[in-house]
């Protein structure tokens, strides 16, 4: 039996994993991909390291160590603004949403409207970054859901949101079931009926359960499911789909679906830390390959310089301890991979 504990980084080091695998063919097409590199197995360059997708789920994650259940968008603004207070000039490699809303908190904008006011309230820069909200509302899926609502408001609004919901709910049934299709099915049901996100999502769940085959399931998601008349590939709709499509393809295995999110490209490192997280928190820490692991134990801030140093371990150790939900668990430590 898997651990509470184990889960918990394992969730959060699958994210970072994904971010890190996938940053290199992030906005490339599936065929760009297959031609320079011909199928990606693991990381492309010695220094790989998480980017913003890792670096604000360290923000999302300490907001929610600071306020628990009482989660506050005025909170979350409050400490984004503390974390990048000191630095000047531009964030390296960060998403126009987040961009944006720390612009508006500059300017007196607050949320909900600082996600409102904002020309990309519907990308996945929500979704990226809330898994610590699954660890933390761990079992509960509603609670997930809600206190992601809370965060993604703070630099999103409507499909941008739910997006975020979907994920943190997803995560929440991924701390503590072993079956892929309890995940979806949490996923899913946090979004509205009548959201962009449930149609584009199902949507793509349904062609992944089609498929023949994982590539055969990139293939055919990647040409049914991208936006590709739209100049950016960070459409929340989109990479949700795209997310949940690969992580039905493949039963939720952690290394398959790793991999397939990095080979789809589009917002690929997004992608990849999404399912990351979710496959993660059901085959734990200790079953992830170290050599996969040990890269991204410690965030480099590249991004956001207060990030510099965290340690992820220790984060989602944090985040179980504070979290309400007291469940009994084995405290056998599973053997390392």
């Amino acid at each position: 039996m898997t651990t509470i504990h184990d889960r918990a980084r394992g969730a959060i080091i699958g994210l970072a994993i994904g971010d890190a695998m996938g940053a290199p063919t992030e906005g490339m097409t599936i065929s760009a991909i297959r031609e320079q590199f011909g199928r990606v197995t693991g990381y492309l360059s010695g220094d790989a390291a998480g980017t913003d997708d890792t670096e604000y789920a360290v923000l999302c994650a300490q907001g929610v160590l600071a306020e628990g259940s009482a989660l506050s968008a005025e909170g979350v603004m409050a400490h984004w603004v503390r974390a990048v207070s000191h630095q000047k000039g531009g964030f390296y490699g960060a998403g126009f949403s987040e961009m944006v809303a720390i612009s508006n908190f500059i300017k007196g904008v607050t949320p909900p409207r600082s996600g409102q006011e904002n020309y990309e309230q519907w990308s996945d820069g929500a979704a990226m970054r809330v898994a610590p909200i699954g660890i933390f509302a761990r079992g509960n899926a509603a609670e997930a859901a809600r206190l992601a609502g809370i965060d993604a408001s703070v630099s999103h609004a409507r499909d941008g949101i739910y997006c975020g919901q979907a994920i943190a709910a997803a995560v929440a049934v991924a701390m503590v079931s072993d079956d892929f299709e309890e995940v979806l099915a949490a996923g899913v049901g946090a979004l509205p009926v009548d959201s962009w996100s449930y149609r584009l999502v199902t949507r793509a769940i349904e062609l992944a359960r089609g498929a023949a085959s994982v590539v055969e399931a990139e293939n055919t998601l990647y040409d049914e499911i991208s936006l590709l008349h739209y100049p950016w590939a960070d459409a929340g709709p989109e990479a949700l789909a795209l997310a949940f499509g690969l992580y039905a393809a493949c039963k939720g295995d952690f290394a398959t679906v790793i991999e397939s999110s990095v080979n789809i490209g589009r917002d690929s490192d997004t992608i990849a830390a999404m399912t990351g997280a979710m496959a993660g928190a059901m085959i734990g820490y200790s079953a992830i390959p170290e050599a996969w692991s040990a890269q991204v134990i410690q965030v480099m801030g590249r991004c956001i310089l207060s990030t510099a140093g965290t340690n992820l371990l220790e984060l989602a150790d944090a985040l179980v301890e504070l979290s309400p939900t007291t469940a009994p668990e084995n405290t056998e430590e599973p053997a390392r991979v």
